[in-house]
């Protein structure tokens, strides 16, 4: 883990979600393999929608949010260009047991109301009956029947088999078939107070950190692991291709436009209150 900080180091604290794709592209940094120059960087662990939160209050000098989220942050936050997790044809999944067909009249665990999947679903589905459920609980509480469907993200869009729970639709593949476009569905975003130039450096201490963990991917994955809630080596190596690649190392034109298009529905549906300004910084 980091070392302490010198004295002439100013603290930052990275708020990231306890997953194989987050903890992949901090290892870099908590291990000092990368050059933080004037930061000591320490990370917060939280569920995506605690961080959600956390960033609408403006708690975190560097977090990961929800694309969703960010929509109500953006006077606060700048995006950095680094770090995002992007679906291309795949995404969160909505799953049942054998036998649903449709969501509609349905009671629905989803993993918070910030998150992207939330909006989404309800650009696929419309309004539905939600209530919020831990993401990690959601294939549980559908599997016990204390709800009938349920919002995956994470490690369940690959382990929701095992629960004997079938898929009604992947919200990635959906998207793609509507708009042709990724979905970008989390971002790492950085508080505009920190001055033009410490935004800068701490983007590039992120895109270093996850090219660093690209280039030594073994090392990163075995680092990875311990926040991968029962994968094993395979699964979690899949998981973390899934959402740590060549987008998440720069935000390139395709995920910009897949952002831009879904503030524009999620607008339109009448989810976010006003049209979103990206403000992307790149290094």
């Amino acid at each position: 883990m980091s070392t302490q900080p010198t004295t002439a180091q100013r603290e930052i604290v990275f708020g990231h979600s306890p997953d194989p794709d987050d903890a992949f592209m901090f290892y870099a940094i908590a291990h000092d393999l990368v050059d933080t120059g004037a930061f000591h960087i320490q990370h917060q662990l939280n569920d995506i929608e605690t961080l959600n939160r956390q960033a609408l209050r403006g708690e975190l000098e560097i977090t990961a949010v929800s694309a969703h989220a960010y929509a109500h942050v953006a006077d606060r936050y700048a995006i950095m260009g680094y770090g995002a997790s992007v679906g291309d044809q795949y995404g969160p999944m909505v799953v049942a047991k054998p036998g649903v067909t449709s969501v509609q009249g349905r009671r629905i665990a989803i993993p918070g109301t910030w998150t992207t999947a939330a909006l989404v679903m309800h650009l696929w589905a419309g309004p539905c009956d939600t209530v919020v459920v831990p993401f990690d609980q959601i294939l549980e509480a559908v599997r016990d029947g204390q709800v009938d469907a349920g919002l995956i993200i994470h490690e369940g869009q690959l382990t929701y088999r095992t629960y004997g729970l079938e898929c009604l639709v992947d919200l990635g593949a959906w998207w793609h078939e509507t708009t042709s476009l990724p979905l970008p569905l989390g971002l790492d975003v950085v508080r505009r107070d920190l001055g033009d130039a410490a935004c800068r450096d701490l983007s590039r201490i992120l895109r270093d950190s996850i090219r660093y963990s690209l280039d030594h991917r073994d090392d990163a994955l075995t680092y990875a692991l311990q926040y991968g809630r029962g994968l094993d080596r395979k699964l979690a190596d899949k998981f973390v291709g899934m959402y740590v690649n060549h987008d998440t190392l720069e935000m390139g034109a395709r995920v910009v436009a897949g952002l831009e298009e879904l503030y524009r529905r999620g607008v339109a549906a009448g989810v976010l209150p006003t049209p979103v300004k990206l403000d992307i910084i790149r290094v």
